[in-house]
């Protein structure tokens, strides 16, 4: 069983969506200095790097982070591929098998992305008319490769869509160099209660090649030394 790393790293280095805060990881005490115990602090927003989105996210009623069932944050899922366009919709997603698929994952040219310094604004995303498709499929879960399932300059449209109709949106995933096809998803928020979001450590697990198995980083070393 092979195991991909499908999160990207928490740095000061990581880009984050505009008017969100900058994310800051920074040493407290160090034993070098003298200190018993190396700690550090960490700020971020809920909706950095890897993060899902709760319907608490765009409507003050909707559930919060901690109330998303856990059986939906683990299971299968099916990773499609869509490259060459910016705008995700009807047409490009009913020429994939998502059909009675409970979550889906969309790699895109995004992942690339994850290699340039800053945001970058011309992201590929859904529009309103692939939101309401997904609706239609069924879909309770769906992932993109970049900080947001909307465009740049959307209005929440999007967004309204799916967490208002009971789909769990899964931001901010690097999925550079994992081959389309059905994987067993494990995503698991940190437990915030109220929380209108939360960063995860997202991973795949698939069947690999005969003999191949082990940890398939894409910024982690694995096993550690």
């Amino acid at each position: 069983m092979k195991i991909y790393d499908i999160t990207v790293p928490v740095s000061s280095d990581l880009p984050t969506f505009p008017g969100d805060p900058r994310v800051t990881v920074e040493p407290v005490t160090r034993i070098a200095r003298g200190d018993a115990a190396n700690v550090s602090r960490i700020v971020m927003a809920t909706h950095s790097g890897t993060h899902i989105d709760a319907p608490l996210h765009y409507n003050d009623h909707g559930a919060s982070v901690d109330r998303i069932p856990l059986s939906l944050l683990v299971g299968k899922a099916l990773l499609v591929e869509i490259h060459g366009v910016r705008q995700i919709g009807r047409k490009e997603l009913a020429r994939l098998p998502i059909g009675g698929e409970e979550r889906v994952l969309i790699r895109t040219g995004n992942s690339l992305l994850w290699e340039r310094p800053g945001f970058i604004e011309d992201y590929a995303h859904l529009t309103a008319d692939g939101a309401k498709y997904l609706l239609e499929t069924g879909v309770r879960l769906v992932g993109i490769d970049y900080l947001s399932v909307e465009a740049f300059d959307g209005s929440g449209e999007i967004h309204r869509l799916l967490l208002g109709n009971g789909v769990v949106i899964l931001e901010g995933l690097n999925l550079d160099g994992i081959a389309a096809g059905s994987y067993e998803l494990i995503c698991l928020p940190l437990k915030i209660p109220g929380g209108d979001g939360a960063p995860v450590r997202a991973i795949l697990r698939g069947r690999g090649e005969a003999g191949a198995g082990g940890f398939e980083p894409h910024s982690t070393r694995w096993p550690l030394s």
